[in-house]
């Protein structure tokens, strides 16, 4: 019977994703002896200091946190290299330079959250979604040089339903990925591995980083197109897009929760139809009714409390 390699991991992340697979680890009583984060950052009004999810979690389980700035700093990679791990474990952290993920003996491994190698990039949970995927999943692949480009060692597969927001589909692939690392590294304990080499092909799709322009709503486009986009972004960023309700200037809304509504109709794109009770946005093939909306400088609210207080003109259209 072939020996269990010893490992010593250091493990690499910064939001609530990569906590589960940290505290998989823990749970599985794997030799953590080291954990790489994001610097703590200023965040809310009063701008102070913010711990990420990853080294809140650390500190609860006295684990060694190194937090650098520059990853190619020689201050880092010798202590870095003092950890004496044998083992990465990347899970929705940055770029690393070579001289990190080369370092540990067994490699360094990411956990990604799409079926590679479509997806490859800054928010593949998201663009599923926008892209009306009918499924997705999650991989763990050795880095290389590139991003998201390296040999494959295990995938799993799930099905997207028709109304799961990226809210629901992150805290899915989260659990189901925080398994996959598990499985991984068993595998690596025991010298079991055989990753793939990724296919390359014409039609991969990308997982670009999300901004304020390709967050934005576009109501000439059709029903499915809009209602997926929203969903995708549905409760982080939040897709955006501008009201014109005839005052002096253009308010930019948030939606979150919607409907679709099938129906013909030659009513013009982004028109708004409203009452007591709802609101609902003509577009190609139908109506997008609104469920939960943002106003600026206001709380998410449902869109009966809304309309309690807030009137929309005759002529009011989304842009």
């Amino acid at each position: 019977m072939t020996q269990k390699r010893d490992l010593r991991i250091v493990f690499m992340g910064t939001p609530d994703f990569a906590v589960a697979t940290l505290k998989a680890l823990l749970d599985h009583n794997y030799n953590v002896v080291g954990v790489i984060t994001a610097p703590d950052r200023k965040a809310g009004r009063g701008q102070k200091l913010r711990a990420s999810a990853v080294k809140e979690f650390a500190l609860k389980h006295n684990l060694n946190i190194l937090q650098p700035k520059n990853l190619k700093a020689e201050s880092f990679i010798e202590e870095l290299k003092a950890l004496n791990a044998n083992l990465q474990i990347i899970v929705a952290f940055r770029m690393l330079p070579k001289v990190v993920w080369q370092m540990p003996e067994y490699g360094t491994f990411n956990l990604h959250a799409s079926l590679l190698p479509q997806y490859r990039g800054a928010a593949p949970i998201h663009w599923a979604l926008i892209h009306g995927e009918t499924k997705t999943g999650v991989t763990t692949f050795f880095i290389d040089e590139k991003i998201d480009t390296g040999a494959i060692i295990l995938s799993e597969e799930t099905e997207i339903g028709n109304d799961t927001t990226v809210g629901e589909l992150h805290d899915e692939l989260m659990a189901i990925g925080s398994d996959l690392v598990i499985k991984t590294v068993k595998l690596i304990e025991n010298d079991k591995i055989s990753p793939t080499i990724q296919t390359q092909s014409e039609d991969l799709k990308t997982a670009y980083k999300l901004n304020r322009d390709n967050c934005k709503l576009d109501w000439n486009r059709d029903i499915d197109t809009i209602y997926d986009k929203i969903r995708g972004l549905n409760p982080f960023p939040a897709a955006w897009c501008y009201l014109d309700n005839n005052d002096d200037e253009l308010i930019a809304i948030k939606l979150y929760g919607v409907e679709k509504e099938l129906a013909k109709h030659n009513h013009e794109a982004g028109t708004i139809f409203s009452n007591k009770e709802e609101l609902k946005v003509a577009c190609e093939n139908g109506y997008i009714k609104v469920n939960e909306i943002q106003l600026p400088g206001k709380r998410k609210m449902d869109i009966k409390s809304l309309l309690n207080g807030f009137e929309f003109s005759e002529s009011a259209k989304l842009l």
